[in-house]
């Protein structure tokens, strides 16, 4: 069905500032693991709600982004109608959402991208310009479009290479001599943003696997690459992966090998800064990472410069960072015992 909605033309600068902020509500949706899409409610010039989709964390069918803001806004004004009010959102709206707004009254509903398989805006049905119900919204469509569609296709491609990252994670065989933590030891954490990938292809890993977090999988060639302390792993940068999570940025933070999700040879003598800084060269050139910013405590300064003499010119600046504390149940969740831990013993060693 043809979409009544308004698609083509320049889009106010006005309209365009009340999306962006619906943007960073997808953003925060994502963050959270929640399909990015975000919603604001506007009176009169005024932000008088706002949200995203919450249905997985609330258990809620209903809590989409629209519902969310509207709740809100209706809240805030006292008045289930709004009927001098605006609502802007990054994704054509639902049956379920396009009914609500149409029973609010909302004088003008605004979207980002469309929605093939679901939309009620003229995707698959057009609610809004059928004539037999009591009330007529104005619509507008494609405010920001891409930016909003390049959100979604981002999230979803993380889920798929989510679930890509399963499969190696299964399949690859541990080395006799290496241990792997336990999954069970990580169920009690909070998940941590961005995408959780796997790999064990590189020459100098000779088959230890190695744990990663990445924040647009696939994407900028230009990117920070976070690395732990001595005593930490990737979930120290939790903050750094939130904010660029939600800036469009593109952060890596590796688990050394011998820390956090990634295996954990057995014997000290295995390490070595050398070797460390040769798997991770191999490791940002595969991600096809060309202008890497190091982001190190200044106890790591050691194998960022050794890493930095490997890799070239892909790395292009060491900054030094020093994360937030993590608790101690995150900080020694990937060593449940001694055995785990000898790269702990390693890298004490080297800095002392």
């Amino acid at each position: 069905m043809h979409c009544r909605a308004t698609m083509s033309g320049p889009t106010s600068p006005t309209d365009e500032h009340w999306m962006r902020l619906a943007l960073a509500q997808a953003c925060a949706a994502g963050a959270a693991g929640e399909v990015p899409v975000g919603a604001v409610v506007v009176q009169r010039g005024a932000l008088v709600g706002q949200g995203h989709n919450a249905t997985i964390v609330g258990n809620d069918p209903s809590a989409h982004a629209e519902i969310v803001a509207l709740r809100q806004a209706a809240e805030r004004l006292g008045n289930y109608r709004l009927p001098d009010c605006e609502l802007f959102v990054t994704l054509e709206p639902c049956v379920m959402c396009a009914g609500t707004m149409l029973h609010a009254r909302l004088k003008r509903v605004v979207f980002g991208a469309t929605d093939p398989k679901t939309g009620a805006a003229g995707s698959v049905l057009d609610l809004f310009s059928n004539t037999l119900l009591n009330h007529q919204t104005q619509l507008q469509g494609g405010v920001l479009q891409q930016p909003c569609a390049d959100a979604l296709q981002q999230f979803f491609s993380a889920q798929r290479h989510r679930l890509a990252t399963h499969r190696v994670q299964t399949a690859s065989t541990l080395r006799q001599d290496a241990l792997r933590t336990p999954a069970r030891c990580f169920e009690h954490l909070r998940a941590l943003p961005g995408s959780s990938c796997l790999l064990h292809d590189l020459p100098a890993l000779n088959g230890l696997r190695l744990h990663y977090q990445d924040t647009l999988v696939g994407g900028d060639a230009n990117g920070v690459v976070g690395l732990h302390g001595a005593r930490d792993w990737c979930v120290a940068w939790r903050h750094e992966l939130t904010q660029a999570l939600v800036q469009g940025r593109r952060l890596v933070c590796p688990d050394l090998i011998g820390f956090g999700q990634s295996d954990k040879p057995k014997k000290m003598s295995a390490h070595s800064l050398a070797w460390h800084a040769s798997y991770l060269a191999q490791w940002i050139e595969q991600l096809g990472l060309t202008r890497v910013t190091l982001l190190v405590p200044a106890a790591m300064q050691a194998l960022a410069h050794e890493l930095q003499r490997v890799a070239g010119e892909r790395i292009q600046g060491i900054d030094l960072h020093e994360p937030a504390p993590v608790s101690e149940q995150e900080r020694d969740a990937p060593f449940p015992d001694n055995g785990h831990r000898a790269a702990l013993r390693a890298f004490a060693k080297w800095l002392s």
